[in-house]
């Protein structure tokens, strides 16, 4: 995208969040006909089912709307390439997460964005509220505190705690492999992986892989400090805090490659990059030395970090980025709303990594379904069918794992997961249509 086009992006997101004040609200979802119905959703008829709460606390999700909602929660230390800007700065991503949440995945979510940056008062909040929620989606949490917390939650809740940062990223990131793979006619096992920037999402798109046959001999790992191997006594002295990295040192890298970059993707048949954003952090020539039918997933954000036509050029034969302006978008928004609305379908306790892995299975076999080919690897966040497919793949793996409070069949999961998602995608288009939802000024 041009600077000038940049320009007109950032022209227009002023002036809607501006018109719209944000970007979502609460609704009512229940029938209001007349002032007695007061009576029924406030004193004294609410009184019946709280007392039925008290006494059973699993009905909470029957008489409320817990089993449905979900809390976007960040400090706001890492938002989007903009580094810590604080909660309040970080409240209108927040928001777009929350719409992104009800409107491909029927789920309601609301923004809240915490006044600390200490991970234990980060943990302690979240953990205060469990009663009020069905599920926890973190958010733009710098690292390595954002590993601390996540591990912390999910240990600690009766609820699923989700990093979308890791595990989001991490599934679509999978299935765009799996695909690209199938495009170029590689195996999977028979592969050379490289990783650039190993912050939240490489060290989970690496856990993910790992899950999936990559065996950890088949990868290089670089930070900004260079090639990961046993030798790296700087990560070495802080391994308490970076565990998932020190863990990457000693058993990645078979060979004990040194150097940066250019050497990491020397005859590399893959690029998984989630670095600082470009363009020029990776270099044509190093795209260059990779090994033929190369593939290149640029994933940085707002600029990958090498241009896809000139990652093309120089011989990348697929080349995905996180934007929607570009063929082959990998966004997290095709798994979190698709899993989480399989997570509530069934009352999943946890998401585990083999949820995440049948998510982005069932991401890679709904796009081959559709076709495939080398400018389309994943599907479009305008295919709003893969989302209930998503989430019935999440919730049957769910009940094979034994973390699901729910039984359910595919065709029930299907039908229900389609119902809830095209209701609240059919609620916007009346809202605008009945002008509650101000129109778009066309210039």
């Amino acid at each position: 995208m041009s600077s000038t086009k940049l320009s007109e992006a950032d022209t227009w997101a002023m002036r809607l969040h501006s018109l719209y004040k944000g970007k979502v609200q609460t609704m009512l979802k229940c029938a209001v006909r007349n002032l007695g119905d007061m009576s029924v959703w406030y004193t004294p008829g609410v009184a019946a089912p709280c007392r039925a709460i008290h006494a059973d606390t699993e009905l909470v999700y029957e008489y409320t709307n817990k089993a449905n909602s979900i809390a976007i929660v960040s400090d706001g230390t890492r938002v989007l390439g903009l580094g810590n800007i604080g909660p309040e700065a970080g409240l209108p991503v927040m928001e777009g997460k929350a719409l992104l949440f009800k409107f491909l995945g029927g789920v309601d979510a609301v923004p809240i964005c915490l006044g600390t940056q200490d991970p234990t008062e980060l943990v302690n909040t979240v953990r205060l509220l469990e009663p009020s929620f069905g599920g926890i989606n973190l958010e733009d949490i710098s690292q390595p505190k954002c590993f601390k917390v996540l591990d912390e939650l999910r240990t600690s809740m009766n609820i699923p705690v989700w990093h979308d940062d890791q595990q989001g990223t991490a599934t679509v990131l999978v299935a765009g492999l799996h695909n690209a793979l199938k495009v170029v006619g590689k195996d999977l096992e028979n592969i050379r992986i490289t990783m650039i920037g190993m912050g939240a999402a490489n060290v989970a798109v690496y856990r993910l892989m790992k899950a999936t046959g990559v065996a950890p001999e088949q990868v290089i790992a670089c930070d900004s400090k260079g090639i990961l191997h046993r030798g790296r006594s700087d990560v070495e002295e802080k391994r308490a805090e970076f565990v998932d990295k020190w863990k990457i040192c000693t058993e990645s890298n078979a060979e004990g490659l040194k150097g940066g970059i250019a050497e990491a993707m020397q005859g590399a048949d893959v690029c998984i990059a989630f670095s600082k954003p470009g363009p020029n952090t990776i270099q044509a020539e190093w795209v260059r030395a990779m090994a033929s039918d190369a593939i290149v997933f640029a994933c940085a954000n707002p600029v990958p970090e090498i241009w896809p036509e000139e990652a093309k050029e120089a011989g990348a034969r697929i080349v995905a980025t996180g934007r929607g302006d570009f063929p082959n978008q990998l966004n997290n928004s095709l798994a979190f709303p698709g899993i989480f609305r399989g997570v509530f379908d069934v009352r999943a306790r946890t998401v585990t990594d083999n949820m995440a892995v049948a998510a982005a299975q069932e991401l890679a076999a709904y796009a081959q379904r559709r076709g495939i080919n080398e400018d389309d690897i994943v599907p479009r966040m305008d295919e709003w069918e893969v989302f209930p497919r998503v989430a019935v793949a999440t919730a049957m793996k769910a009940q094979e794992e034994g973390v699901a409070r729910l039984t359910k069949d595919e065709t029930s999961l299907f039908e229900e997961a389609k119902q809830i998602i095209l209701s609240a995608r059919e609620a916007t288009a009346i809202l605008m249509r009945e002008g509650i939802i101000a129109p778009v000024p066309e210039t």
